[in-house]
């Protein structure tokens, strides 16, 4: 590797591959991205956009959070496409059991540094009153955020390319290696290959322990005020992150455009594309358990996506061998992790001491499925 300025090929411009180009350029790297289709045409079309800090493991903690901040830092640069809506998300309590789960989770974000209310009832009415009746209240996280995904890989790649990166659409990768990458029948050589190809990253480097995980989501038409938080049970934990062959939880957002996505769904198919109906209409039932109002509704679009799932439920970062890193496996924190994960990346390739334990994220650790 050049000790000046390594020459980095990044494989796939989604969210993800776009922040590192942005974090290896900032750092002095010449870099040349190169995506299938087009910049965030894959798993980061399809998703939600929520920027919010999840605390299914200390090392998820870790890297939302520090994530998230990145994202707040640079909140009032983003242009306008990105829709930036600064929503903070509620933890919805159904039931006294996860009311006290509630108070558990309030006490571990604080303990870590993070701003949380618990809301009861009552103020949990007022926060958002299209909320049925009889829930017993949630934790407010009001500093999560929302974007619009798309335009959050384009807006890293355009500060890529501002630092001197390359961006290719269209150059469809047939095989990498380390130091490596061929397409189009010809190999193109650099210092290192990052491989950032989401849910396809396997196919490039056999071996990496991600599965593609269905998803459907719905979009409503424009209905600004309808719900002024990212509403999310908390039984979204246990759909997220089990590696159960089908899964529903309520989780809904409101777009800056005024629309409604609504989510979510979890399905271990394979590449299957079709739209499970079936699921889709329990998905849609459980939202509406939780808010009522939802069928009223115009819905505008259905769509599915395959997030990169982990057996252990952390993203893979770092080298896999010499000359070829990872930064792929996220799920559904892509577009959460997106800067976080960059700066975690191109600290390793260069040497510096990361803000957080990179150990927790090393592909090359042993991982074992939990619930």
């Amino acid at each position: 590797m050049s000790a000046s300025s390594p020459y980095v090929i990044v494989v796939g411009a989604g969210v993800v591959g776009a922040a590192c180009a942005e974090a290896l350029t900032e750092a002095g790297c010449r870099v040349s991205v190169l995506d299938a289709v087009f910049p965030g045409a894959g798993v980061t079309g399809a998703a939600m956009g929520h920027l919010v800090v999840m605390d299914d493991s200390d090392a998820e903690f870790a890297l939302t959070s520090y994530s998230r901040r990145l994202w707040t830092e640079r909140a009032a640069a983003l242009p306008p496409e990105l829709e930036d809506e600064a929503c903070g998300t509620l933890w919805v309590a159904a039931d006294d059991e996860e009311l006290a789960h509630v108070q558990s989770k309030a006490a571990y974000y604080r303990e870590r540094g993070e701003a949380v209310e618990v809301l009861d009832r009552h103020a949990l009415r007022q926060a958002e009153p299209e909320l049925r009746a009889g829930l017993v209240g949630a934790l407010r996280v009001p500093a999560d955020r929302v974007v619009y995904p798309p335009a959050a890989a384009r807006h890293f790649l355009e500060r890529a390319r501002a630092e001197g990166a390359t961006v290719e659409a269209g150059a469809h990768v047939e095989e990498l290696a380390p130091g490596r990458v061929r397409c189009a029948g010809r190999w193109r050589e650099a210092d290192l290959v990052v491989n950032a190809a989401g849910p396809e990253a396997p196919r490039l480097t056999p071996g990496l322990p991600i599965v593609p995980r269905k998803g459907h989501l719905v979009i409503t038409d424009r209905y600004p005020g309808f719900l002024r938080h990212q509403v999310v049970e908390l039984g979204y934990l246990r759909s997220a992150h089990t590696l159960t062959r089908e899964s529903v939880a309520m989780n809904v957002q409101p777009r800056k455009t005024g629309q409604l996505l609504v989510g979510s769904s979890r399905e271990l198919v394979g590449w299957d594309a079709s739209l499970n109906r079936t699921l889709l209409a329990r998905m849609l039932r459980r939202a509406t358990e939780f808010i009522p109002g939802l069928p009223r509704l115009d819905a505008l679009r259905t769509w599915i996506g395959f997030r990169p799932a982990t057996p252990d439920k952390l993203p893979l970062v770092g080298m896999w061998e010499k000359g070829l890193w990872v930064a792929a496996g996220h799920e559904g924190l892509g577009v959460t992790t997106a800067p976080g994960t960059a700066r975690l990346l191109a600290d390793l390739v260069l040497g510096r001491t990361p803000a957080i334990d990179p150990a927790p994220f090393d592909p090359r650790r042993s991982m074992a499925a939990h619930d």
